[in-house]
């Protein structure tokens, strides 16, 4: 059928009036022996998306599934050289890290094409596909405590003066400790000068901790009696190690940190990668990681059984966790990171 010009301007027209949510590009199905690349954490993680996600995947396409272990630094670092090329399928970041990586054109940003997309919360729609909320607060020696921390406001208390062990740098709890202490004080992120100031107010510090390592070390060596710390892994500590570490829920909130998976810009795996993530999402891979580690689901179908409730975030508390606007945290991030190695951990 031959078109003529006012023929082929309709049609045009009526392609581009046609909703977004139709208009989707067609992917290659998987071949048997294709191999869908994830970066992920070593560990408990790592078992888990073995034992939960990988033999779906194998069993329903023939494919193969490899692994690249280890921290978001390696990885971030290496898909950013890689970018546009990318030798993994499924990238696994941290909360800033992966909103970033969706700006820089590294990763895609999320969409229906994962069917449990429609379960996510708002919150984990954010650069890539949230699949665990793991909350950052205030963790403490409660035998310590004159009182239970309720507040922000309360590290300042003269009784926690030379016994809190801050986290270092602008990693997610260091920057869950300033950010807050920002919103606590009602200081404007954008004045970090002001809130540099606020915490030295609570100098001299026990010390500096880089890790959960360190503090939990801290702690059983009664060197600190109290930080900024992940809830999920306090929890393990508190359960494992030391009954008398409590877990704070301010009233101004806690600082929420998730783990994204994300797909990268220009995979030859789309539609494995997507498989994949939507098996994440599914309510047995979900209770799994809450069960062993903690994290909260970050999808509103998952059933939380007795034993977990209270130790993990559910759906009526995920509205409290506070976001912070990590567009301007990163933009900044050099400048703020010097400042903080002169004037609160020097």
């Amino acid at each position: 059928m031959k078109v003529n010009r006012r023929q082929f301007a309709g049609m045009m027209a009526a392609g581009l009036a046609a909703p977004a949510s139709i208009i989707r590009p067609a992917y290659a199905q998987p071949k048997p022996g294709d191999e869908l690349v994830v970066g992920i954490w070593g560990g408990a993680q790592e078992k888990i998306v073995k034992a939960f996600i990988e033999p779906k995947l194998v069993d329903k396409y023939g494919c193969k599934v490899s692994y690249v272990l280890g921290g978001t630094g390696d990885r971030r670092a290496r898909a950013y050289a890689e970018r546009g090329r990318p030798s993994f399928d499924v990238l696994y970041l941290n909360i800033y890290e992966s909103r970033q990586a969706v700006a820089d054109g590294v990763t895609q940003a999320p969409t229906e094409r994962v069917p449990n997309f429609e379960h996510l919360y708002p919150l984990a729609r954010k650069g890539g596909y949230g699949v665990a909320f793991n909350p950052c607060t205030i963790v403490y020696d409660k035998t310590a405590a004159s009182k239970p921390i309720t507040s922000w406001k309360d590290m300042w208390n003269p009784e926690w003066q030379g016994r809190i062990a801050w986290p270092d740098g602008l990693g997610a709890e260091g920057i869950s400790a300033l950010m807050m202490t920002a919103k606590a004080w009602d200081i404007p992120m954008e004045d970090f000068d002001a809130i540099v100031e606020k915490v030295k107010e609570l100098k001299p510090f026990a010390g500096i901790q880089s890790s959960q390592a360190q503090l939990f070390d801290m702690l059983d060596q009664n060197i600190a009696d109290l930080s900024v710390e992940f809830a999920s892994f306090t929890r393990m500590y508190a359960e494992s190690r030391n009954p008398d570490c409590e877990i704070a829920s301010p009233v101004e909130g806690q600082a929420v940190t998730m783990n994204v998976a994300c797909i990268t810009e220009g995979t030859k795996n789309q539609v494995l990668a997507e498989e994949w993530i939507n098996l994440h999402l599914e309510e047995e891979t979900m209770l799994a990681y809450a069960k062993e580690i903690y994290y909260s689901p970050t999808v509103d179908n998952v059933e939380i059984p007795p034993e977990l409730q209270g130790k993990v975030i559910t759906g009526g508390d995920v509205s409290s966790l506070v976001d912070f606007d990590w567009d301007y945290i990163n933009a900044h991030r050099s400048e703020w990171q010097a400042k903080f190695d002169r004037e609160i951990a020097g």
